[in-house]
């Protein structure tokens, strides 16, 4: 493991039925090529040393002496590798014959799993010639020459690098209760299954719903290997399903009905898993009293890491076809919650600063949509233009447009003159553009605003957005202010998305054009003078970095708790070519050294509803000392 990632395998073996000769060397080459693309855990079907279909064969000793041999065998071949291999195959226990997975490392056999529910019903009739774990009283046997107790305890196997994992068999996933419930519970990530599923109309998607519900429920890596060409056909067909999920998303899957072995990989992020579980406070009562025999695996080989699975480099951003269906839910929950405050206030006024930017954009959209949804007259929205030093035709001409075209309430009132008049007050020289050049214009307009709630007994409507929350590009005491923040959840590579998405809808056919030249504006807070052409010369990305830089960082320190390193590891790979390796470590220390710096701006924010997986409200999701010392991870920053 390294990273986080362990990366595993399902394996679907040709097959032979009651050819053992022949299945072991076909699982050898799999093992092979596995162990050469660097495998570390790797699953193998239900029974595959002779093949799930032999029937009433299970009960030749010949039968059942060659599959010991067979393990013996891939235990011998097993010395030149590195990669942990679970087997399938009957065991003799006492008067007992069990359905047993064999885990197999350099040589060693670390532990037999015996299947612990039989099916017994349509075609599967196992119980027939198998017992069940649960018939088992711990036995002391000698299997492929290795002395074992074979016992129905539940078995986590450790890897020297801390990664636990555990084996269930077919039929057990399907249980009211399975055995994989308890293995996670008592610490294992990653659950593998030997299986063996026969194909039937419809049942596939049943079969990938269930191995998605439970590696989502138990919060897990789950490796799924089923028979497939090459077993009895005599009633039914085995298609060879491979899978493979990571907490209920899938990362890989085989071909069906394939012809030809397979062996389908994937990385699994453990890193990410333990973070879901530890912040999970139902998974921490549930695992209370869960117990497991602890075996310890070898080690396995230190081969170079490379980064194989995808890492979406947007990941606020949902797929287009879920587009339209994220957009409406952000809208509507924005709506509730200003609706709720509007309520209980009994307020049917708010004010909103437009400055033909996204984020008051947005704001004022939601605040159309709450007004229409509760009868009240758009005219109770009073949108107010405030042009300073800095502000731009494009903008300008935006934000009044777009007001009209809504038919809301319109104010303008210039900053310029107040804000001259206070440099004077305070002794600030105008031609200075520092902070204080800025912040005052952003302090001035906050100040108008809630004069104008006031003398209108309305609220004032943040527009701040998620994005600028984790950076603190906001001025403490001036946009950073409001009396309800309705964007506070989004990120800001998410806003583009959700205007573009209005900006397309029937009911803002007329507003389309405007709203489409506001999210193709460039970013910017306008404070300082426009250029000789009028065009703005503050770039918001320019003086922080690109946002959706920003919004990858936030969402894997937020969500996951990634250290700098791996998040610096995930950028490389997610954004390819865009960004070089200097740029994304400039940025990812400028997003440390800000988020840490700007907490006790978000120890303060306003009211907001929470739209996704993270928010930064100090009385939700995070909470965090706003003098919290920044050291170790801007050291690691500078060690990339």
């Amino acid at each position: 493991m390294k990273y986080g990632f362990v990366k595993v395998a399902a394996a679907v073996p040709a097959v032979r039925v009651a050819d053992v000769d022949y299945n072991v060397a076909e699982i050898e080459k799999l093992m092979s090529l596995a162990d050469s693309q660097h495998v570390e855990l790797l699953c193998f079907p239900e029974l595959s040393l002779t093949g799930y279909t032999c029937q009433d064969l299970f009960k030749e000793q010949l039968l059942l002496a060659k599959a010991e041999d067979g393990l013996l065998r891939l235990l011998e071949f097993s010395r030149q590798l590195d990669v942990i291999s679970v087997v399938g195959l009957p065991v003799q226990a006492g008067g007992l014959l069990l359905n047993c997975a064999a885990v197999v490392q350099n040589g060693t056999l670390l532990g037999v799993v015996p299947k612990t529910y039989l099916p017994n019903y349509n075609e599967f009739y196992e119980k027939r010639w198998f017992a069940s774990a649960q018939d088992l009283n711990p036995t002391d046997i000698y299997l492929a020459g290795t002395p074992i107790t074979l016992s129905a305890e539940p078995k986590v196997f450790r890897t020297v690098d801390g990664a636990k994992f555990g084996v269930e068999i077919c039929e057990d996933v399907w249980a009211p209760i399975p055995p994989s419930n308890n293995l996670t519970m008592a610490g294992a990530e990653i659950i593998l299954n030997c299986s063996t599923s026969n194909e039937l109309i419809g049942k596939h998607n049943y079969l990938r719903s269930l191995v998605a519900q439970q590696s989502a429920r138990t919060m897990s890596g789950y490796v799924y290997s089923s028979s497939g060409f090459g077993e009895s056909t005599q009633d039914v067909v085995y298609g060879g399903n491979a899978m493979i999920f990571e907490n209920g998303t899938l990362l890989v899957e085989g071909e069906r009905f394939s012809f030809q072995p397979q062996l389908q990989s994937a990385q699994i992020d453990v890193e990410r898993l333990r973070t879901e579980r530890h912040t999970n406070s139902t998974f921490i009562n549930a695992q209370r009293h869960a117990q497991a025999q602890i075996i310890q695996t070898k080690p396995v080989g230190n081969h170079p890491f490379e980064l194989e699975r995808p890492i979406n480099p947007h990941p606020f951003i949902p797929t287009d076809d879920k587009m339209a269906e994220t957009c409406e839910e952000i809208l509507n929950i924005q709506t509730a919650g200003l609706a709720k405050r509007l309520l209980h206030t009994n307020c049917q006024h708010v004010v909103v600063g437009i400055s033909g930017g996204l984020d008051s954009t947005l704001a004022l959209l939601v605040c159309v949509r709450t007004f229409d949804k509760l009868g009240y007259d758009r005219k109770g929205i009073v949108g107010v233009t405030m042009p300073g030093f800095g502000t731009s035709d494009r903008t300008h001409d935006n934000a009044v447009t777009l007001m009209q075209l809504l038919g809301i309430s319109q104010m303008e009132i210039s900053i310029a003159k107040a804000v001259t008049q206070h440099f004077k007050d305070i002794g600030h020289d105008a031609s200075i553009h520092d902070a204080t050049y800025e912040n005052s214009q952003a302090r001035e307009r906050t100040q108008i605003l809630m004069d104008l709630a006031n003398k209108l007994s309305a609220l004032v409507v943040g527009t701040g957005d998620l994005s600028e929350l984790a950076l603190g590009w906001a001025t403490y005491n001036g946009d950073h202010m409001s009396m309800y923040g309705v964007n506070g959840g989004i990120p800001k590579t998410l806003i583009q998305y959700v205007v573009r998405y209005i900006a397309k809808l029937p009911q803002f056919k007329a507003e389309c054009e405007t709203l489409i030249d506001i999210v193709d504006t460039p970013i910017s807070p306008e404070l300082t003078p426009a250029d000789e052409q009028g065009n703005i010369a503050q770039k918001t990305e320019d003086l922080v970095g690109p946002y959706e830089l920003h919004d990858f960082f936030l969402y894997y320190m937020l969500r996951f708790g990634f250290r700098p390193a791996k998040i610096f590891l995930l950028a490389k790979h997610a954004f390819g070519d865009a960004y070089d390796s200097e740029t994304i470590k400039h940025w990812l220390t400028t997003f440390c050294r800000r988020f840490f710096s700007q907490q006790f701006k978000r120890s303060c924010l306003p009211d907001g509803p929470k739209v996704g997986t993270i928010s930064l409200s100090p009385r939700g999701d995070w909470r965090m000392a706003s003098d919290a010392c920044s050291m170790l991870w801007l050291k690691e920053c500078d060690d990339l």
